[in-house]
């Protein structure tokens, strides 16, 4: 036992270090868990992990049964790092409950018990089982009978031999609780020998019983008889929460029982149960309280039924709702731990103190979880542990209570070293000494004892307050501070400032929307003092950053001016200018009103809508300060581009009216609108639109436009319209008649076109005359009725195909790509049909005809030139007239071989010379090829090098002779032509202004410069003929 004064030096030592190391108590950080230890492990050696943290380090021991283990007196154990480890360990030994121990100078902590078993497996004892002798469809049980064992075992049966197994059914169950095979009704496949197998499930070994031989008895067949539980679970089931619950229930009986479930309260079996083996075993998940009940297994068969019961009770182990912290308290004041756990059956609590138990007497009481320790002293110190436990369980809590008891000491609480106050205000010194128990507290105003009075009290922590202060309150205080461990003392400076003072304040002002203003905030203040100028917005402090495109802080030192910029309606509020020193603060605050536009109105509704009218209503909105002068109604339907005005009656709704009605509207369409308010400062927001809400019906008013037609096919007459739009049809049922008659005859023919979105309507009749006149004439109905038609139009019924195919029909080729045909048109009096123009097919003799090039002509055009074609093919080409029935019978093809291409050979080694003003040109003559045509002279295209439009002379020589104006190049192309047409041109040849008398060049050459006088014409020599 230490004495007073080493654990008061102790204490007072680690106060002062507990901040920069870290000193405390053994705490946990891994406890041992209980283990099954197979036997016959390779491993042989146990390990019971103990980590444990603690400054000073602590040092580890252990407990077995409640017994400290003497690490050094058996080699078998030892310690790494905490953890304890026992090599060969022994079942008589080494079976029991172990618990970590840690201590430190501040105490000792147990752990939690962690019980240690071993598992094993030994073989059956008797070799051989007497043989089992049953009638068939009686029932029969065979005895497993497990050999002596620890751990965890399962069960199987051998049928004969392995790997032959049981095959567990609504007929046959092996119980996993005690080994036993049943066979509910045996039956002749059933003779044979049955071998139990168990397995350990921890060790995974396996060992197998004697074989029992089965035969049926010759005596007869075993009659129908009811069910007989052999397999049910006990009375009580204690089930702990969260596990696994598996109840057993099977039955013997002729004919072989059906199991099922229930529970005996009504209630229904858990959704997550599940059942196994023909539900010879109902499994239920995560056990719960709610879980918890009587359930019963039925076994039935035609014979009867028989019933187990068996009540699964709820237990929980002890869980921790609330633990024990550290506590560090002065000597002598009061320390209150209280812990709770919860656990099924309700959790008692004993208390440990350094390990060992606590028990109430003088200062220390127990009450359930609460522990009261009044008056502390340094013999309290220590760890302390919660302990709650019930019958399946039990946990512990740890904390360390550290008594501290030093003297007053300010080295890390210091006064204030200068406190500021104003005149006339109120301050208080805080003096905060570190000391345990309570000090005492005086206070010194230079050197001389502080008296109280009406303006200077000590509070109960010391501190000094002053109120009313005045100038000669201003210079130097001390604090002592007094317990019997010792004295100290602490001193700072007081000085005392001038009050701030507003001079100029904000003022309410009424502003207009888009006004800008300036709210005044000046102020008189010490000026060796920082001041700091702040202005809030409806209680939020203005962000001068954030809201600077209308937020301005302007003015000098002394003043807080803020500036509005482009003022809008959320500006208006409530203003507080705040000014703060380091002695002081003071704030001033404005009303800002702001007149605007209308708010938007509130709640329009429809109150009545006819066909073409609507009664609205609504409520004002905000009039922002400016009284509202008139309202805007405005309508929108699907069919609208956005919201359009409305007429309404009255036509101009004054500030006070709230109801109108909108005229003009279209039947049975549907509408929706919103109001927008005006006064004199602008147009407020529209309101929220109203409900849609549809038009009555009425007859249609708008006819169908451009009504037309004709075309078709033979027998028929096309009518056709545009159809009204949806907005315009007054109604449901909406659709059209269609009336038409002979030109010039009295009767009308109609018909109804039941479709909205009908735009055409055929007529067919085999006695319809092609080409013939009808007036015609469209109208509009709907759910209402018929509305009106539209105006009488002409329409032709469809014509006949031309029934002739054109005479006379010839072609020939005009180059290697293009060919002329003709015809004469079918005689008047041998045809039918109107004949609206003809049809040309032209295809290659290698194509078939359905593949023609079709080129068509309009009018009376009796030949046509077909182009793009190849050269020198024999191409087929016919002729057919067409209308707008379709087309005729054609011409007999006729036959056209395109001309052989032009050369393809461009003109070479051109060669230009200047004499006396003019130039000369000269080339090789070009040669055609066998399949080119012959070449019959040549084309000379120039132009000015500045002008876009060519000029172009033919001659059937090499050579041309060429006049020029002066100052100006020209570009010269030449290439030969041919009845196949024109061949490949040469290249451009640039021929520069001509500088002197005499010049010369070739190909493309662009070298010399040359100038000529101002001629206006070209002259060409030779037998040369101009071409334009």
């Amino acid at each position: 036992m230490r004495l007073l004064w080493e654990l008061l030096v102790l204490q007072s030592f680690m106060v002062c270090l507990a901040d920069d190391n870290a000193l405390h108590g053994p705490v946990f950080l891994q406890e041992p868990n209980s283990m099954i230890f197979p036997l016959d492990s390779e491993e042989k050696k146990v390990k019971l992990s103990c980590e444990v943290k603690g400054n000073p380090r602590p040092t580890i021991g252990w407990k077995l049964n409640g017994t400290s283990i003497g690490i050094g007196m058996d080699y078998r154990y030892s310690m790494v790092e905490g953890s304890l480890l026992i090599n060969n360990p022994n079942k008589t030994q080494d079976t029991g409950t172990y618990q970590c121990v840690a201590t430190n100078p501040f105490g000792t902590i147990v752990s939690r018990e962690a019980r240690l078993q071993f598992a094993y497996l030994e073989n059956f004892k008797t070799r051989t089982r007497s043989t089992v002798s049953v009638r068939q469809g009686q029932g029969m049980v065979l005895l497993c009978g497990p050999p002596p064992h620890s751990g965890e075992l399962t069960y199987a049966w051998i049928f004969n031999e392995y790997p032959t197994f049981v095959h567990q059914d609504n007929r046959r169950f092996v119980s996993q609780e005690t080994g036993n095979l049943y066979i509910a009704k045996v039956e002749a496949s059933d003779v044979g020998n049955y071998t139990c197998v168990v397995t350990n499930t921890v060790t995974n070994s396996r060992v197998l019983g004697p074989p029992t031989p089965l035969i049926l008895r010759n005596d007869g067949v075993m009659g129908e008889y009811e069910p007989k539980i052999e397999v049910q679970f006990p009375e009580t089931v204690p089930s702990a929460k969260g596990t696994t619950v598996k109840l057993e229930c099977f039955a013997l009986g002729n004919p072989v029982p059906t199991i099922s479930w229930r529970r005996a309260d009504g209630k229904q079996i858990p959704r997550k149960a599940r059942r196994h083996r023909s539900s010879g075993l109902l499994e239920i998940p995560n056990f719960q309280q709610e879980d918890a009940g009587l359930y019963e297994c039925v076994a039935e068969n035609v014979r009867g039924k028989n019933v187990a019961r068996g009540q699964l009770t709820f237990y929980a182990q002890p869980n921790w709702i609330q633990k024990i912290s550290d506590v560090h308290a002065a000597i002598e004041e009061n320390v209150i731990w209280e812990c709770r756990a919860s656990g099924r059956p309700k959790p008692s609590y004993r208390w440990l103190k350094d390990g060992e138990p606590l028990l109430p007497q003088g200062r220390v009481q127990l009450e359930q979880g609460s522990l009261t320790i009044t008056n502390i002293s340094l013999s309290d110190a220590g760890m302390y542990q919660c302990v709650a436990e019930n019958r399946h369980g039990i946990i512990f809590a740890s904390a360390e209570l550290r008594v501290i008891a030093v003297s007053p000491d300010f080295s890390k609480t210091l006064l204030k070293k200068l406190t500021l106050v104003k005149v006339g205000g109120e301050v208080i010194i805080e003096c905060k000494p570190k000391a345990s128990p309570r000090p005492t507290y005086s206070w010194k105003k230079g050197k001389d004892i502080l008296r109280e009075n009406e303006r200077i009290t000590v509070l109960d922590d010391g501190s000094l307050r002053i109120v009313n202060v005045t100038k000669s309150d201003a210079g130097s205080y001390t604090c002592v501070a007094t317990n019997h461990f010792g004295t100290a003392s602490s001193t700072g400076s007081l000085v005392v400032k001038d009050p701030t003072r507003v001079m100029v304040s904000p003022f309410s002002m009424d502003v207009t929307v888009g006004e800008s203003i300036v709210l005044p905030c000046q102020v008189s203040h010490d000026h060796s003092l920082d001041i700091m100028f702040t202005w809030s917005f409806n209680g939020h402090l203005i962000d001068f950053e954030k809201d600077g495109d209308h937020f301005e802080r302007v003015g000098g030192d002394s003043a807080g001016d803020l500036m509005i910029r482009s003022i809008q309606l959320k500006h208006a509020g409530k203003y507080v200018c705040m000014v703060q020193t380091s002695v002081d603060k003071l704030s001033a605050a404005a009303d800002l009103i702001v007149r605007g536009p209308p708010g938007p109105p509130e709640a329009v509704t429809i109150d009545e809508i006819t066909d073409t009218t609507a009664q609205l209503s609504w409520r004002p909105g905000a009039d922002n300060h400016s009284p509202i002068t008139m309202y805007v109604v405005q309508a929108r339907t699907p069919f609208s581009v956005g919201w359009q005005a409305a007429s309404t009656v009255p036509e101009i709704i004054d500030g006070r009216t709230f109801t109108a009605t909108v005229v003009g509207l279209n039947p049975w369409v549907e509408y929706e609108f919103r109001v927008v308010a005006a006064n004199l400062i602008g147009i407020g927001e529209p309101s929220r639109p109203s409900e849609k809400r549809r038009t009555e019906e009425a007859l249609p008013e708008v006819t169908p436009a451009n009504v037309s037609g004709g075309g078709g096919s033979k027998s028929e007459l096309v009518i056709t319209w545009e159809t009204v739009p949806e907005e315009l049809q007054n109604g449901g049922g909406f659709g059209y008649v269609v009336a038409f008659r002979p030109f010039g005859t009295v009767s009308w023919m109609q018909t109804v076109v039941a479709s909205p979105d009908a735009a055409r309507y055929v007529f067919r009749n085999e006695t319809l005359p092609p080409f013939s006149p009808y007036e015609v004439k469209v109208g509009v109905y709907n759910n209402k009725g018929e509305g009106s038609f539209s105006p009488v139009t002409v329409v032709y019924s469809a014509e006949e195909e031309p029934t002739k195919a054109p005479n006379t029909v010839l072609a020939r080729s005009l180059s290697a790509s293009d060919v002329e045909v003709s015809w004469a048109p079918p005689q008047e009096n041998q045809h039918k049909g109107r004949i609206q123009g003809y049809e040309v097919r032209c295809w290659r003799h290698d194509e078939k005809e359905e593949n023609a090039k079709r080129i068509r002509t309009v009018g009376n055009q009796t030949s046509a030139k077909v182009t793009n074609l190849r050269g020198n093919v024999l191409y087929h080409l016919a002729v057919r007239a067409y209308n707008t029935a379709g087309t005729g019978p054609s011409s007999a093809a006729v036959n056209v071989t395109t001309k052989k291409p032009p050369p393809s050979q461009p003109p070479g080694n051109i060669v230009w010379n200047s004499s006396d003003s003019k130039i000369v040109l000269n080339w090789d003559q070009v040669k055609a090829l066998d399949n080119e045509s012959e070449v019959r002279g040549y084309k000379v295209l120039y132009r000015w090098n500045r002008q876009s439009s060519t000029s172009v002379i033919e001659t059937n020589k090499t050579s041309v002779e060429l006049s020029l104006p002066f100052n100006e190049d020209y570009i010269i192309e030449i290439k030969p032509f041919s009845d196949g047409g024109d061949g490949s041109s040469s290249e451009q040849i640039r021929i520069p202004k001509i500088s002197n008398a005499y010049a010369r060049g070739s190909g493309s050459s662009t070298s010399n410069a040359c100038t000529l006088s101002a001629i206006s014409t070209i002259m060409i020599s030779l037998t040369a003929r101009s071409s334009l």
